[in-house]
């Protein structure tokens, strides 16, 4: 796989439940990579993330899988994830406060393309001790993506800069 990164585009907000990267995806790039590095939560949650369809409509319906590993700095690890949710979810938990996000790094694949789209996600965090997850996510629905749109779990508000870059 190619690794150079060329810069798309920033969406920001400040006291948001939800921050959407809309057409950040096209025919010009096969895969994707979205940066979280900067982000302050409310409480102690979950990211989650869902699709935009060809029109910019949010796909919320049961057509993603996913499996993440939780890592704990002082503790075991916990295996996340599920069958037919209705986002990829249970990443990059931190708890409130921009010091204990790390970042958050996710590849996408083949979006803009007629077939299901995957993802390798991964995140560092400090919520009362250092902590990491990966995992694997997958759009089951063979359609043409334009978007991405963030949540928490919690359903909190939340501040965060998202930069998409093409894969080259």
């Amino acid at each position: 796989m190619a690794n150079n990164l060329e810069y798309i585009k920033t969406a920001s907000g400040t006291g948001v439940s939800t921050l959407t990267v809309a057409d950040c995806f096209s025919a010009y790039y096969t895969n994707y990579y979205m940066a979280i590095s900067k982000a302050k939560f409310s409480s102690n949650a979950y990211t989650w993330i869902r699709f935009m369809d060809s029109s910019g409509s949010l796909i919320n319906a049961s057509e993603y899988d996913n499996a993440m590993l939780d890592m704990y700095a002082n503790a075991g690890f916990a295996n996340l994830g599920g069958d037919n949710q209705s986002a990829i979810a249970n990443f990059a938990l931190a708890q409130s406060g921009v010091s204990d996000f790390g970042g958050i790094g996710v590849y996408i694949f083949s979006p803009f393309t007629s077939n299901f789209t995957y993802t390798i996600q991964r995140s560092t965090s400090f919520s009362s001790q250092g902590r990491a997850t990966q995992g694997l996510g997958v759009h089951k629905s063979a359609e043409v993506l334009s978007g991405i749109q963030v949540n928490r779990s919690a359903g909190d508000a939340f501040d965060m800069e998202i930069n998409m870059y093409g894969i080259k």
